[in-house]
């Protein structure tokens, strides 16, 4: 059983590694428990979806942690006008009003 800790210390491919070992030995544990053999380990299964659950959910705090720090990051953004400049232009794109008669 890996800890948490453990888990946030490793490198990205090496998570996914990991998360690729586990989902194969899950899978294979299913198999085996599908075919009717008895497992080595009768609650295998669990700490091996326990684990997997672990390990996808620090793959996802770090995706987001990484989106966040990218968003918070500024932008060089264009200065916008002042409200009274962008008055004055709206004015002087719009045609004329029509007198009623």
């Amino acid at each position: 059983m890996i800890k948490p800790k453990e888990i946030r210390e490793m490198r990205p491919e090496d998570l996914k590694a990991k998360f690729k070992e586990l989902s194969d030995e899950l899978m294979h544990e299913r198999g085996v428990a599908a075919m009717g053999g008895a497992p080595a380990s009768p609650g295998k299964i669990r700490a091996l979806r326990t684990e997997i659950a672990r390990i996808h959910t620090i793959m996802r705090e770090k995706e987001l942690a990484e989106k966040k720090a990218a968003k918070k990051a500024p932008a060089v953004k264009a200065a916008k006008p002042k409200k009274e400049e962008k008055k004055k232009k709206e004015k002087a794109e719009r045609p004329p009003k029509e007198e009623k008669k």
